[in-house]
């Protein structure tokens, strides 16, 4: 299915078997700005909505082939993200229940006043932009919940908690349950913790643990209703009683450590691709607080245990900032695997500089957080493939800042902040967020900002293909004094070409310096 672009004006579909309706509500909308596309039936307006994502539709109850209630029911059952307006001219209180029972934003009796549903579309437009804002804030809200439960707690239980308490707001289900592997690589799984809301208290349905195991291929979670639901339930009781099931692997370095799973029994709900994503990116925050609690317990036994935990221990909160960063890059597959590479491009740096190994160390992971401070950004603005408004640009320059904020909490992390802070400062004094000059930019900052600088280039992005090596390199040189350190650059060319990385390409072409800043 295509997907509205988030630039894009709101979209709406006009369904009505009446052709003079279709046109008068298309071209009144169109006047309010909206993009408007038109069916005669539910059954062709299904399809339309199957091709191309919309934020509304307004359906005439009574049409053939399939009514605006059948269509409504459909859009339900396929989890299609938009709001639905039913009109009609036939309309009864008994038919108006019916339709908010199965999900209709309004119903509207004909005739009606064009000025009228306008409003109503308005209104409904507003809804759906404020639900969006708060599912981003409570997404964030809830990241950071877990980021500070992990600074500030090595017990086990208050995690597991906040985790198991989050899984049943945020999801709005019915129960959740997580379990927990009984003995490492045992491969058996008991139940840890359980909540159930106000009246399901006795749910007991059980998922099979053997085949989540087979579905959790990759890490993947499973996501599942109607008639895939037998596949993960022991009995047919089980399986006709649970609506809706989400269940998220907890994986610390390649292993499933547990599994967190959510059932509504609530007719009509359906957990979405949103709500799933939101559970995995908690799910993988708390697996490695799980490992870091069960570390700290073995850390009580003795003074030589204590030292080593601790060192699993702090590597367990690196990762889990880097968890931070890959739960962001895996929304967007241009800039997958990105903070990876430029960490390799950093350490290549850092090696040419001379550096200790303790500060290469510095510098690798450093770089591989570089961009924490996105996860506060809308996916689709990091995905956007055109030109950024002035406001855009404005929430992607606060990302060091929030990066900071995020890692400035833990001490063990504090050695991070400055490349996170600083790797968009240039040394000409013209970069963000302090507009810092020359030496006065920390060194891990000017390190990353030409590693960041030369993978943005030589990657595929959403707004333009990559450059070849040769073109990157010249565009490196071109900056050298502006927006980079030059004697980095002339580093980094050395060390890139004593790997072989200098050979000259024809033909090539070269970016402004703006178009090429490492994503911004």
């Amino acid at each position: 299915m295509e997907t509205a672009r988030h630039e894009e004006a709101p979209r709406v579909l006009v369904v009505d078997d009446e052709k003079v309706i279709r046109g008068i509500l298309s071209d009144f909308l169109t006047t309010e700005g909206l993009i408007v596309r038109t069916a005669e039936n539910g059954e062709a307006a299904l399809a339309e909505l199957q091709r191309r994502s919309y934020n509304l539709v307004i359906s005439d109850l009574k049409m053939p082939r399939m009514g605006g209630l059948e269509l409504l029911e459909a859009i339900n059952r396929l989890q299609l993200p938009v709001l639905t307006i039913i009109i009609s001219g036939f309309g009864t209180v008994e038919t108006a229940i019916e339709a908010m029972k199965r999900g209709a934003y309004d119903y509207v009796l004909k005739p009606f006043k064009v000025e009228d549903i306008v409003h109503i579309v308005k209104r409904a437009l507003e809804r759906q932009r404020l639900e969006r804002e708060n599912m981003r804030l409570r997404e964030a809200v809830s990241v950071y919940q877990i980021s500070e439960a992990i600074s500030q707690s090595l017990s086990v239980e208050p995690i597991l908690r906040l985790l198991v308490d989050t899984a049943v707001e945020e999801l709005g289900a019915d129960a959740v349950t997580l379990l927990l592997e009984e003995d490492e690589n045992s491969g058996q799984y008991s139940e840890r913790m359980r909540r159930c809301r106000d009246g399901h208290e006795d749910a007991l349905s059980q998922p099979k643990v053997g085949e989540l195991l087979r579905c959790y291929e990759g890490a993947m979670p499973v996501l599942a209703h109607g008639a895939k639901l037998q596949q993960f339930f022991a009995t047919e009781i089980d399986s006709e009683s649970v609506v809706a099931f989400c269940s998220i692997p907890l994986v610390v370095r390649h292993r499933i450590v547990g599994m967190l799973n959510a059932c509504s029994y609530t007719r009509g709900c359906k957990f979405n691709e949103g709500q799933r994503k939101m559970l995995a990116v908690l799910a993988s925050r708390a697996a490695f607080s799980i490992e870091n609690a069960r570390l700290y317990q073995h850390l009580l036994d003795s003074k030589q245990r204590l030292e080593v935990a601790n060192l699993s221990l702090e590597e367990n909160f690196r990762q889990t900032i880097v968890g931070f960063a890959n739960a962001l890059e895996e929304s967007d597959r241009y800039t997958r695997g990105h903070s990876e590479r430029v960490s390799h491009f950093a350490r290549l740096i850092g090696e040419g500089l001379g550096l200790s190994e303790r500060d290469l160390d510095r510098v690798v992971l450093s770089a591989k957080v570089h961009d924490i401070g996105k996860i506060g950004i809308p996916s689709e603005k990091l995905n956007k493939a055109g030109r950024l408004t002035p406001d855009e640009i404005a929430m992607f320059r606060t990302h060091p800042e929030k990066g900071r904020r995020i890692l400035d909490p833990i001490p063990f992390l504090r050695d991070l902040v400055p490349a996170v802070y600083c790797h968009h400062e240039c040394y000409d004094g013209s970069g963000y967020p302090q507009g810092l000059r020359g030496p006065d930019i920390p060194l891990i900052g000017r390190i990353i900002s030409v590693a960041d600088t030369y993978d943005a280039m030589t990657t595929d992005r959403a707004y333009r293909r990559a450059l070849p090596h040769a073109a990157a390199m010249a565009e490196l040189k071109r900056c050298a004094g502006t927006q980079l350190d030059p004697e980095i650059v002339a580093v980094f060319e050395r060390e890139l070409g004593r790997l072989g990385f200098d050979r000259a390409d024809a033909g090539q072409l070269v970016l402004p310096a703006m178009a090429l800043v490492g994503g911004l």
